[in-house]
């Protein structure tokens, strides 16, 4: 048996594989014989069917047995003699058919793993963020606690309705005549100058009397969600009933009590805001410098990237947009110009994510990092917990759809991190100083 590699684009291969004559007669005699000792033919015992009569009836079969299995033992032995490392099934064809006395020849085109040379894991450069903290992040949210606990009072003297009211209203929309989907509600609360309607919808209402009645013209936004309706023009009729006023609480010790027990004094407030600001920004910026080490590691060491596990990538990222972004209201069609529009970064992210997995696979492998059956099994129990599930439903969700092999890389890949990490150069600068990390898909 004889193979020979020719070499293609990239990562791909063509193996031309020959099979002798001798071989190709032996695989006949094993399918012909295997046929005898099967098969009932009237008049016949199994096993003393003359090689004639087996011929005149089974030739198609035995000929289409003896192709796939000497396809199958080929293909391995071309593997096995060059030391290939294929990557998905094999395209297979077929020469000539499989016939006595006559060699068998075919090829196969495959896409192998690419060789992966590791030029620079240690003393990668990399920015991370200087976290700081300032009393104006707590006061903000200070304030936030304030509003969201602040009491509405009715406006008992007449006067008209001002931005910073809450205004009782009934409203109607309508477009070219007809009535707007869901664009109509009784009694509903609304507070004047949050801009949770469209443009000019609450400065309308602003000047209105109590029992009043007005008919706003307006118009939807050009970039409006909802592609059928932007820009288009919209009559809202709108009836104000009652006004209110937000009653602030005012920040002192009693305020601060009503919002937990472990609270006594508004200091004690303060310090848990901040430790919770800290908290949450020390993990953004640990996220963040990871994928700048990722990012870092890519650039570093160059990998060739098999077109067929890139497109895979590729489709699983436009499907986890798509799911996303019809969440958020986005239609079929809006989504497929969305795709269109950002196809080369779908694609420039796809090729980077299956780089970076090549990249840390193999400094595992160098480095002898690996992730034990315990390490596993306390995650899914720490994911458990989060997520109020029990146990039990969690773990067989990770059984299904090769998520427990998903679950080890992800875990395999912080420990590969934190070893880039602490072999890293890291250059601590403020948020405004940061280069962009390119790191990442389209939003």
């Amino acid at each position: 048996m004889k193979a020979d590699i020719e070499k293609n684009e990239g990562l791909l291969r063509k193996i031309n594989i020959t099979v002798p004559q001798n071989d190709v007669n032996t695989a006949f005699e094993q399918v012909y014989s295997y046929i005898n000792n099967n098969v009932s033919i009237k008049g016949f015992r199994k096993g003393k069917v003359p090689m004639s009569k087996i011929k005149s009836l089974y030739a198609d079969k035995a000929q289409q047995d003896v192709a796939e299995s000497l396809v199958s033992k080929g293909y391995q032995f071309a593997v096995e003699e060059h030391d290939l490392k294929p990557l998905g099934q094999p395209h297979i064809h077929l020469n000539n058919k499989a016939e006595e006395n006559k060699e068998f020849v075919f090829s196969a085109e495959i896409e192998v793993r690419p060789e992966i040379v590791l030029k620079k894991v240690e003393g990668l450069k990399v920015e991370k963020e200087k976290f700081t903290i300032n009393d104006t992040e707590v006061d903000q949210v200070l304030e936030n606690l304030q509003k969201q606990n602040a009491e509405e009072s009715p406006i008992l003297i007449e006067r008209p309705a001002e931005m910073g009211d809450v205004a009782e209203i009934d409203f109607f929309g309508t477009v070219a005549g007809q009535p707007l989907e869901k664009g109509s509600a009784k009694n509903f609360k609304l507070e004047l100058g949050s801009n949770s309607f469209i443009e000019g919808f609450e400065e309308g209402i602003v000047g209105m009397a109590i029992g009043g009645e007005v008919n706003l013209k307006l118009n939807f936004p050009e970039e409006y969600h909802e592609k059928a309706i932007a820009g288009q023009p919209v009559e809202f009729k709108v009836n104000l009933h009652k006004l209110y006023k937000k009653e602030v609480p005012e920040l002192n010790d009693e305020f601060a009590q009503k919002m937990g027990e472990q609270f006594k004094t508004v200091d004690d407030l303060k310090d848990a805001i901040k430790k919770d600001i800290e908290q949450r920004e020390n993990n953004r910026i640990e996220e963040d410098l990871k994928a700048r080490v990722i990012e870092a590691l890519v650039a570093e060491n160059p990998v060739d990237v098999p077109e067929k596990i890139k497109n895979n990538q590729k489709a699983q990222i436009i499907e986890d947009s798509k799911q996303k972004m019809k969440g958020q209201g986005m239609s079929d069609g809006d989504f497929e110009e969305y795709k269109k529009k950002w196809d080369h970064e779908f694609e420039d992210t796809a090729a980077f994510m299956v780089k970076s997995t090549f990249l840390i696979d193999e400094i595992a492998k160098q480095q002898n990092i690996s992730v034990t059956e315990k390490e596993v099994q306390e995650r899914i129990t720490m994911h458990s917990m989060q997520m109020g599930l029990p146990l039990e439903n969690l773990m067989k969700f990770y059984e299904e759809g090769g998520r427990m092999g998903n679950l080890r890389f992800q875990l395999t890949q912080e420990k590969v991190v934190n070893f880039l990490k602490e072999n890293s150069v890291i250059l601590e600068l403020p948020k405004e100083e940061l280069t962009e990390n390119k790191k990442g898909q389209p939003a």
